[in-house]
């Protein structure tokens, strides 16, 4: 064998074994990543999880608002990339507890009886206003002592949460997507979508309420979302006794 031959298979072997390490590289940090993916959505492969969904308000038990259309469709996809499935299920369809499935729970709590017995269970701070009736307080979050009110189309607010409850940081997680408006509810699955890389890194498997202002979304859509705070704490924490009776009527 010559000087060159020889260099030349060499050099397709160290070509072979660098592409070979390089490959193992790749797929063991694609698997990594997915497995904080699946831990941070409680989905590790094959497992089943609950969509849940509200109604229109006024309108027949499964007629779904638009938005809220493209906010399962949001989820869907997060919950097809960990390898998992997910059964679409009745606001007030869904009777389990918590841990055994992760749970997404869309809506606020006005359209979805599910979203208003996790607030009340387990987000005592956030009273939401579900008064019918037009006036300035309609539709208007109040989380401890601040006031989140809703212009249509301008300034929107949702509360997105990952809840565990008291069963420890190994239990399914759930949640909420609980807007003023179903547009907000797609911005809140979206921002989950785009940044639970970051929430997993800051929260690991803690639970957290953030506050996510919707801006413009007559112009933008959903697409233009500020983090307003995060309001664990104070969603977590119980109501005042006059604040804790507007709660119970909008449950």
């Amino acid at each position: 064998m010559t000087d060159d031959v020889r260099n030349i298979v060499l050099g397709l072997i160290a070509a072979g074994i660098s592409a070979t390490l390089g490959w193992l590289a790749r797929t063991y940090l694609w698997k990594r990543k997915l497995r904080r993916k699946q831990a941070f959505f409680g989905l590790p492969d094959n497992s089943e999880s609950l969509l849940v969904v509200n109604r229109e308000a006024g309108g027949p038990e499964l007629t779904v608002m638009r938005h809220d259309v493209f906010a399962l469709l949001e989820l869907s996809a997060l919950i097809k990339d960990c390898g998992a499935h997910a059964q679409v299920v009745p606001h007030d369809a869904a009777r389990q507890g918590f841990g055994e499935r992760t749970e997404f729970c869309v809506g606020g709590p006005a359209s979805n009886r599910r979203m208003a017995a996790h607030l009340h269970s387990l987000l005592p701070g956030i009273q939401v206003n579900t008064d019918p009736e037009p006036g300035p307080d309609r539709g208007a979050l109040r989380i401890g002592g601040e006031l989140y009110r809703l212009e249509a189309g301008r300034e929107e607010y949702v509360v997105l949460a990952r809840l565990t409850g008291d069963l420890g940081r190994e239990a399914r997680p759930v949640f909420l997507f609980c807007g003023q408006r179903a547009i907000t509810n797609q911005a809140a699955t979206r921002y989950l979508a785009r940044h639970h890389t970051r929430l997993a890194r800051k929260y690991g498997g803690n639970s957290f309420v953030l506050l996510l202002k919707v801006v413009n979304s007559q112009a933008y859509g959903p697409d233009v979302v500020e983090l307003v705070a995060d309001v664990t704490r104070a969603a977590q924490a119980p109501a005042p006794a006059a604040s804790a009776r507007c709660s119970h009527r909008a449950s």
